[in-house]
């Protein structure tokens, strides 16, 4: 395996801390988003190289493993391969309830293109083994999430490819099996495919469930005497009214602004917005006579 240097892709020493790497990363991410880079394949790349870094140095597991076997540290901890079968079974985890489950089973086998980040490949086939499971990951953006997604899976060591539909609101850390689907043992039957879903930290969006945490910054004088706010969705800015005398920390719930809800067609969770006020950081002659003015009356 290729060793990627995960410290070097972020711009963080070895010894960085959490803090440090968390925002390295998200002043990286909001540089090369492709939704700020539409059509840039080179900013696209280095997002999913940013995002992979991220996604190991943010863990304490993974990290460890990183930093003491260098480029083989992905070889260990990893679910064993080429289990026997055993009865069709659908394995999600945290994606809600039971009605999410033949949801997600329904939409897996679809028509149309490719989605981002092309075709996922697998473990070949096994002549030794009574079938051949496959399994792998597939990154997925917020975006992706919100309107649902396709990968193409190619099982390598044969011609086959797997069109996947993934539905819109699926988790983070998800497991999916998807029966027969997998490479073709000795006796001529097929193992299980198993994809494991990963969402990409998004540096303007925290995900909480099927709700979404997000900062508006605004000006002193908004929070002082009220005003107006842009909100920024996964689907565009939406206005809202700062009421005088907002305290920064306040937070703005905008329903229906989330991510769709598994199996539940329509229901989708909420937006909170925290309200952050930003303070002048110079003023003109007049201006400090007035805040003198406000200091003296108490206020």
């Amino acid at each position: 395996m290729e060793y990627k240097d995960y410290y070097k892709i972020l711009g963080v020493p070895k010894g960085a801390s959490e803090k440090e790497i968390k925002a390295a990363y998200r002043r990286l991410a909001r540089k090369h988003h492709p939704d700020v880079n539409p059509g840039n394949k080179e900013a696209e790349a280095r997002f999913k190289e940013i995002g992979e870094a991220y996604e190991v140095l943010s863990d304490k597991e993974k990290r460890g493993r990183y930093d003491t076997l260098g480029a083989n540290w992905a070889a260990h901890g990893r679910p064993p391969q080429g289990r026997p079968g055993g009865g069709v079974r659908i394995d999600f985890e945290d994606l809600g309830g039971a009605g999410g489950f033949s949801e997600f089973f329904r939409t897996f086998f679809g028509g149309g293109a490719a989605g981002f980040g092309g075709a996922e490949g697998f473990g070949g086939e096994d002549s030794f083994q009574p079938a051949a499971d496959a399994e792998a990951e597939v990154d997925l953006t917020l975006s992706e999430v919100l309107r649902g997604t396709t990968r193409e899976v190619a099982v390598s060591g044969s011609r086959r490819r797997v069109e996947v539909k993934i539905p819109p609101g699926v988790r983070d850390g998800s497991r999916v099996r998807v029966a027969g689907e997998g490479g073709r043992g000795a006796g001529g039957r097929r193992g299980d495919l198993y994809l494991r879903v990963r969402v990409a930290p998004d540096p303007a969006f925290e995900r909480r469930g099927d709700d979404l945490q997000t900062t508006i910054r605004v000006p002193l004088t908004a929070a002082v005497l009220g005003g107006e706010a842009q909100v920024t969705t996964l689907e565009g800015s939406v206005g809202i009214k700062i009421p005088p005398g907002t305290p920064a920390g306040q937070v703005f719930r905008l329903r229906g602004h989330g991510l769709p809800r598994l199996g539940e067609p329509g229901a989708r969770g909420d937006l909170l917005a925290t309200l952050a006020v930003d303070l002048p950081r110079s003023l003109t002659p007049r201006q400090k006579e007035l805040f003198e003015e406000l200091r003296g009356s108490g206020a």
